[in-house]
C-alpha cells in the first residue's frame, strides 16, 4: 500500500462534523498515514490544534486566511503566535493574498501576510501560502521580507508558469489538489508534466473543497487524494507508488511529517532497479542535483558508507523482477569498477539486463581501457556528455582530470560503441548549452543515440 500525507485539509470545518472519525478511517484505509489540518482563522487554528492533539495521525497549521485578513489585530495575532508553540503545529498557514474575491482589502491582506512571514521566521516553521490572482504582490513581499531559500509551499498551485519559476528559484514547494483532474485543467497538467520537478511536489485535497473529476459538487475528503496521485503518475510516466514515495519524502523534509527514508543502496523507479555504488564523482557539474538535495523520487541517495558487492547482490535478489538493473546513484560508478564488475557478473548469471550510467571518465579513473571489463556484462551504457565541445564541457562539467577530459570521454564512447550492444549520449538542457550541436556530435560524429534530459528532472 502507498504511504501518503494529505498536506492540506480542513477537517475542522463543519462539513466533517457528522462523520469525522469515519473520514479519517477511510483515509487510513487507502494509505494516508498523516493529515495536516490547515487553519484559516483564529478559531480555526484553535480547532486545528485540538484535532491534532486528539488524533495521532493529524498535525496542525495555524494562521489566518487572506479572506479574513481584516479580522487580524494584535489580540488575534498573539493568539496565533501562542498556538504556534504547540508540539503538533508544523506550519504557519493558510496565509497569503487573494485578489480574486477580495473579501479583505488588498492593503490589509499584505500587512497580515508580512506579519505571518515574520512569525514563520521567528518560529522556524514553514509557510503554507494561498495565492490567487496576486502573483506580483505576493512575490514582491516574499522577496523583500525573507531571504532565500524560503521554507514553504504554495498550495493548490495555479497554472502559472511565471509563478512556478519564481517559487522554484526561491526554494519552495508546490502542492496540487484534485482540481488537477478537472477537464478544464489541461494547462496545469501540462505544467506538471513538463516543468515541475518531483522533488518539489506535495499532494493535498483542500477538503472539503475541490472533489476530483466525477465527484465535483460533492464533499471532498482525504481518501480521494489517491486520484491526484494517479494523475501525477500518469503525467510523469511513473507509478503511483513513485509519486507517493517522492511526495511523502518531500513532506518530511518540509514539515517533518511522514519520516524521511534511510539512505538507499538500491532503489526502484518505475520497473527498474538502480544501484547506488558511491557518492564520489570526478565531475563537478554546475547543474548537478546532488548540490541541492539528497533525494531522487523519494529515495535518499546520500550513502552512510559504500556498500560491498555482497551487500548489493543480496539486496537486489532476483533481478528478473525488474526490466533492468542500472548502475547509477549519486556518484560515478566506474570509481568502483571492481565492485561494479563483480555485481554485474553475478546479476547477469541470474538473467539480468544491465545498464551503466556514467560520466565517461572510466578510462581516466582506472588508467586503462575499461570497455573490455564491461563487454558481456553491460547491455546498455548511457554517457553524460552535457556539452558539444571542450570549452563548454570544461565550463559546465568542471572535470577533475583537466581540459582534455572531453576528448577522452568521446574516445570512451567510441570504444563502447565497438564493444557494447547499445550506447547513448545524454545532455542536460542547461542554459548556454547548444543541444542541437550536442545531438550532432552524438549522432553524426560518435554515431550513437542521443537523449536530451531536462534540467532538474531526475529519476
Amino acid at each position: 500500500m502507498m504511504r501518503l500525507v494529505d498536506t492540506h485539509c480542513h477537517l475542522d470545518f463543519p462539513e466533517f462534523d457528522p462523520d469525522r472519525e469515519e473520514v479519517i478511517s477511510r483515509a487510513k484505509a487507502v494509505g494516508i498515514e498523516y493529515i495536516i489540518n490547515v487553519a484559516s482563522s483564529l478559531e480555526g487554528s484553535k480547532k486545528s490544534v485540538a484535532l491534532a492533539n486528539k488524533y495521532d495521525c493529524v498535525y496542525a497549521s495555524v494562521g489566518i486566511h487572506p479572506h479574513d485578513a481584516k479580522e487580524l489585530n494584535e489580540s488575534s495575532f498573539s493568539g496565533i503566535r501562542a498556538l504556534a508553540k504547540d508540539k503538533k503545529v508544523v506550519a504557519i498557514g493558510e496565509v497569503g493574498l487573494d485578489y480574486y474575491r477580495n473579501l479583505s482589502p488588498a492593503g490589509l491582506q499584505q500587512a497580515a501576510f508580512k506579519k505571518f512571514l515574520h512569525l514563520a521566521q521567528d518560529t522556524g516553521l514553514p509557510l503554507i501560502i494561498h495565492c490567487r490572482e496576486a502573483r506580483e504582490d505576493l512575490l514582491k513581499i516574499i522577496k523583500k521580507e525573507i531571504s532565500a531559500p524560503v521554507k514553504g509551499v504554495i498550495h493548490c498551485f495555479p497554472a502559472d508558469e511565471e509563478l512556478l519559476n519564481n517559487v522554484l528559484d526561491l526554494g519552495m514547494y508546490v502542492s496540487f489538489t484534485c482540481n488537477l483532474t478537472f477537464k478544464n485543467a489541461a494547462k496545469a497538467r501540462e505544467m506538471v508534466k513538463a516543468l515541475v520537478p518531483m522533488d518539489r511536489i506535495l499532494v493535498e485535497t483542500d477538503a472539503p473543497y475541490l472533489a476530483p473529476e466525477g465527484m465535483r459538487g460533492k464533499r471532498n475528503e482525504p481518501s480521494y487524494m489517491v486520484k491526484v496521485v494517479e494523475q501525477i503518475a500518469e503525467l510523469k510516466g511513473i507509478t503511483p507508488e513513485d509519486v507517493a514515495r517522492a511526495t511523502t519524502a518531500n513532506c518530511a523534509r518540509l514539515f517533518g511529517v511522514g519520516g524521511a527514508p534511510e539512505s538507499a543502496i538500491t532503489y526502484k523507479i518505475r520497473d527498474s532497479l538502480y544501484i547506488n555504488l558511491t557518492n564520489r564523482c570526478t565531475s563537478d557539474c554546475e547543474f548537478c542535483v546532488t548540490k541541492t538535495t539528497d533525494f531522487v523520487m523519494g529515495h535518499n541517495l546520500r550513502l552512510k558508507g559504500e556498500p560491498s558487492a555482497k551487500e548489493i547482490i543480496e539486496e537486489v535478489g532476483d533481478p528478473k523482477r525488474y526490466d533492468e538493473i542500472v548502475f547509477c546513484g549519486y556518484g560515478e560508478p566506474t570509481l568502483r569498477l571492481d565492485c561494479l564488475v563483480e555485481v554485474a557478473k553475478a546479476l547477469k548469471k541470474k538473467g539480468a539486463k544491465v545498464r551503466l550510467t556514467t560520466n565517461g571518465h572510466g578510462n581516466l579513473i582506472n588508467k586503462r581501457r575499461i570497455v573490455d571489463d564491461l563487454a558481456g556484462l553491460i547491455d546498455r551504457v548511457s554517457v553524460s556528455l552535457n556539452a558539444p565541445d571542450k570549452e563548454a564541457y570544461n565550463k559546465v562539467c568542471r572535470p577533475a582530470f583537466g581540459p582534455e577530459t572531453f576528448s577522452e570521454v568521446k574516445k570512451f564512447i567510441s570504444e563502447c560503441r565497438e564493444r557494447l550492444p547499445e550506447v547513448e549520449v545524454t545532455c542536460v538542457d542547461y542554459e548556454g548549452v547548444d543541444m542541437k550541436e550536442c545531438e550532432r556530435v552524438a549522432t553524426e560524429e560518435l554515431k550513437v543515440k542521443f537523449r536530451p534530459r531536462r534540467l532538474n528532472v531526475v529519476g
